[in-house]
């Protein structure tokens, strides 16, 4: 796969990496023979002209080095993300873009956190935004350190390394800490960090209440919900470190943010009313690569950044988030939210994971369908549809419940609703 994509693009340089290249020898030849002799995490692979990361290393400490101006306006990468539309797209980040979201995170953080004196779980890969700027970058800037987990698919070896690390804040997705919660080992973790948790924090994905309201019974710190995308670097949205609980809002816009709830002619939606979620701020991106058209569809030119996320605002300023409009769910003419019918569906104590999605119907034009993961086996299809009916109204209420043994996931854990559509 690397060897054909490079073929098909126009790649000059390719610098292959180990996990123990940082590491000093001989522990660095250790655990690289481990990784890929003993547990067998890497798959053969031939990329002809690639230089190890190490001797790039090498060859650079021989250079001269020369410095470069830098401005704000400055790409500092292209960050690819399915957008607001669906296709892959390189939302061109610049220097300006990154530096104001972390400035706004840190500011919206006060003085929870301490410079110098914390230390936080990268369960996230780096490659995500959330945690490229939330992890690496916030906590670079607070001379904190980064705990990053390899795989955090592994929860056993999770619940290890966080028994092992002294950390005081943790981000991640609604299902990582779902995982986290069911594991055997983490009460444990639990008793000995309680008091030393300082933040935990949500993102990337909406966030269910049973999850938030166990995570903070079990820690004793609450589960905190934010919104963002990558096309604004990506932070937008936090809830206030001081609540006393989960709050089902995805909080208030950051310092220097504005986010209005708009309909499609760029009307302002009343508050309590549903809408696009917009935001503009200096950590929207300049657009998208190569990609005039699409960079047109989200970027208005008053400088509103349309989201493709439904939300609404209440009457204090705070964000609640809908649904994606791409995963609304019509039923003559009926809207229904996939999370609101998923929100119900995982209060059933028999219920371990579930996804609404449209069903196509001649009537109708939609159905919703429901494609759930027990949690107990003996759960039937008419236990969980009387359960749903006592809490949706009609439109509502799945008219196909199908059971799995689990839910196609992104790599950071969000349900792909478009691999569980009927084509």
């Amino acid at each position: 796969m690397p060897a054909s994509a490079c073929s098909s693009a126009r790649v000059r340089h390719v610098v292959t990496t180990q996990v123990g290249d940082l590491l000093p020898a001989p522990k660095r030849w250790l655990v690289n023979f481990a990784v890929k002799r003993l547990r067998h995490l890497v798959p053969a692979w031939r990329i002809s002209g690639a230089i190890s990361f190490r001797k790039s290393l090498q060859r650079g400490a021989r250079g001269a080095w020369s410095d470069v101006d830098l401005g704000p306006e400055d790409v500092a990468f292209l960050q690819y993300t399915g957008g607001t539309t669906g296709r892959a797209k390189g939302a061109i980040l610049t220097h300006g873009n990154l530096v104001a979201n972390v400035e706004q995170t840190a500011a919206w953080i006060g003085a929870v956190l301490k410079e110098g004196e914390e230390t936080v779980i990268t369960a996230l890969p780096l490659y995500h935004v959330f945690a490229l700027t939330a992890n690496l970058l916030v906590f670079t800037k607070l001379g904190g350190c980064n705990a990053l987990i390899t795989n955090p698919r592994d929860i056993r070896a999770l619940v290890a390394e966080l028994a092992r690390t002294p950390f005081t804040a943790i981000t991640g997705v609604n299902t990582l800490y779902a995982a986290l919660l069911d594991a055997p080992g983490f009460d444990a973790v639990c008793a000995a960090r309680r008091g030393a948790l300082k933040i935990a924090v949500a993102g990337g994905m909406s966030v269910q209440r049973a999850v938030a309201e166990r995570w903070q019974r079990a820690t004793g710190v609450p589960l905190l919900e934010g919104y963002g995308l990558t096309e604004a670097s990506p932070i937008v949205c936090a809830n206030r470190f001081d609540v006393a609980g989960f709050t089902g809002k995805l909080g208030l816009p950051v310092p220097s943010t504005e986010v209005a709830i708009l309909g499609e002619g760029d009307e302002e939606i009343p508050l309590g009313e549903a809408g696009e979620i917009c935001v503009r701020g200096p950590q929207v991106m300049r657009g998208y690569w190569n990609a005039p058209e699409e960079t047109a569809q989200v970027l208005g030119a008053a400088g509103w950044l349309r989201t493709g996320d439904l939300g609404r605002m209440d009457q204090r300023g705070y964000v609640e988030f809908v649904e994606r409009r791409k995963d609304v769910i019509v039923v003559s003419g009926f809207k229904a939210y996939p999370s609101e019918i998923e929100e119900v569906a995982l209060r059933h104590p028999g219920v371990k994971d579930a996804a609404a999605v449209g069903v196509p119907h001649p009537r109708s034009g939609e159905v919703v369908g429901l494609i759930v993961v027990r949690r107990d086996p003996a759960l039937t299809e008419q236990a969980l549809f009387e359960h749903c009916a006592r809490h949706l109204t009609s439109y509502k209420l799945p008219r196909r419940i199908e059971f799995r043994d689990a839910l196609p996931k992104s790599p950071i854990g969000k349900t792909l609703h478009r691999e569980l559509r009927p084509r």
